[in-house]
């Protein structure tokens, strides 16, 4: 399931109710008292249903006879949804949650560029480009993770793997997060390691692209050690 629509009523009922669960207020197999819900956040009955099925839809929640609405076994719950990646960091889970980033793009993204170095169009190096030109330009972290998170969609895009491709939605969210602790702190000038990677693919050098990803995401993760040691407990 997509990202839904946060604004109004509905948005904030769901973020609630979802937050309080990631974050373990409410247990997996506790029965949600509906009435006490609905006065609580003062909402109607049907905008609390409604904002019910959108959990339902991620796996977290689910409704039977005589048991009512309870929350499933986190086994169920669709991790890799990017709302629910993101309840999870506002929930404090957000050291563990961005370790666990790094894995995975230790797996996708070198191979990704090695992909990409056999397959990119002049449209898919226009996009790394640009990506890189909004790296260079930005002068506020907002920039710097919407600049940063275009460069990762577009390497992904130039695989022409469309499950490949899908991953960007696994990893955005958890970018996003990472990249405004890290722009937020004020790191270390980005562009030559992405620069790097984008370089080798142009060149078609398959082994030297994914080189380059692998240096790139060490450099991430040296970036994060650093506000670790300077901000103790910024990831809550």
């Amino acid at each position: 399931m997509g990202q839904y629509a946060r604004r109004g009523v509905h948005g904030q009922t769901v973020e609630v109710i979802a937050r309080r669960i990631l974050a373990g207020e409410i247990a997996e197999g506790a029965t949600l008292n509906l009435t006490a819900l609905q006065e609580e956040l003062d909402v109607s009955l049907t905008a609390l249903r409604e904002a019910l099925k959108v959990l339902t839809a991620k796996g977290i929640v689910d409704a039977r006879q005589k048991r009512g609405t309870f929350v499933r076994p986190r086994t169920d719950w669709h991790l890799l949804d990017g709302d629910v990646i993101r309840w999870q960091f506002a929930g404090g889970a957000g050291q563990h949650l961005l370790d666990q980033l790094h894995e995975v793009r230790t797996i996708v993204e070198p191979a990704a560029a090695r992909f990409a170095a056999a397959r990119a169009t002049e449209t898919d190096l226009a996009d790394l480009d640009r990506a890189l030109a909004g790296m260079a330009a930005a002068t506020d972290p907002v920039a710097a993770v919407r600049a940063d998170l275009a460069f990762h969609r577009a390497l992904l895009a130039a695989t022409h793997n469309e499950l490949l491709e899908r991953m960007e939605v696994v990893m955005e969210t958890g970018l996003a997060e990472r990249d405004r602790l890290v722009h937020g702190a004020g790191q270390d000038d980005p562009v030559p390691s992405h620069r790097a990677v984008v370089e080798a693919i142009r060149r078609g050098d398959a082994e030297g692209a994914e080189h380059a990803m692998r240096q790139l995401l060490e450099k991430a993760v040296r970036d994060v050690q650093k506000v670790r040691r300077q901000r103790p407990g910024v990831e809550r």
